[in-house]
């Protein structure tokens, strides 16, 4: 039990340490800037077409650019992030609302990497799990890997087998990425700072993307929907 108990102090000390590496990225300018730059990055892998696909006819997206996972037999993971909102028919997007995403788990780990993180939301009830305060994939939305590779490669029922699908990018490896298990929570700070007054996720989906300040990530996600296409 007491080995046990030094193994989750140094892994919540490990994480404590990594978690301010994150910098600018913790700010609402930050996690913008990031979020292009690792949608930019997803896009340029051979395997992203599906991406892009799912983007075309999603209710909404979450990127968190920076997921930092450590483990030392106890295992956690921690990221900060933003969620958009798409209306399909009008193709209209609304946000961003601020989140956080961490976990934990238990077994044969060590080590620690960062991870870039995006979540397609596919349908109405991933939708409304994001517009709540708090919500646990796997638990209270069905999230599964992301299919990767060209569309006709793919079966025509791939895009009605979850709420979610996750796609992931560690040193220029793409792939779809399982997380049964993470909570997502709503980051309030984050939300006063970028719209100088208290919203919730609810309020913040419901304001149009279309300010100066998001409009470069609204576009980027424009650009490889249409590239997907092609």
């Amino acid at each position: 039990m007491q080995s046990k108990l030094i193994m989750a102090l140094f892994l919540c000390s490990f994480l404590f340490l990594l978690v301010p590496s994150l910098g600018e990225a913790s700010t609402p300018a930050g996690r913008i800037e990031d979020s292009i730059r690792i949608l930019r990055e997803m896009a340029q892998q051979k395997d992203a077409e599906t991406m892009g696909e799912l983007l075309e006819q999603a209710k909404g997206v979450a990127v968190f650019p920076s997921v930092i996972k450590a483990g030392l037999v106890f295992g956690g993971q921690y990221g900060e992030g933003l969620v958009l909102r798409r209306d399909p028919a009008t193709k209209k997007w609304y946000g961003p609302s601020f989140a956080t995403i961490a976990g934990a788990s238990w077994g044969l780990q060590i080590g620690a990497q960062s991870i870039a993180l995006v979540l397609v939301i596919t349908n109405d009830r991933g939708l409304d799990g994001f517009k709540g305060n708090n919500i646990k994939l796997g638990g209270d939305l069905a999230v599964a890997a992301g299919p990767v590779g060209r569309r006709g490669e793919l079966g025509t029922d791939y895009r009605l087998r979850a709420s979610i699908y996750s796609y992931s990018m560690t040193k220029g490896l793409f792939a779809g990425l399982s997380l049964e298990g993470a909570a997502i929570t709503v980051d309030r700070n984050a939300n006063q700072v970028y719209w100088d007054s208290p919203v919730s996720a609810a309020q913040a989906l419901n304001k149009s993307a279309s300010g100066p300040r998001i409009k470069p990530l609204v576009s980027e996600i424009e650009r490889i929907i249409r590239t997907a296409k092609k």
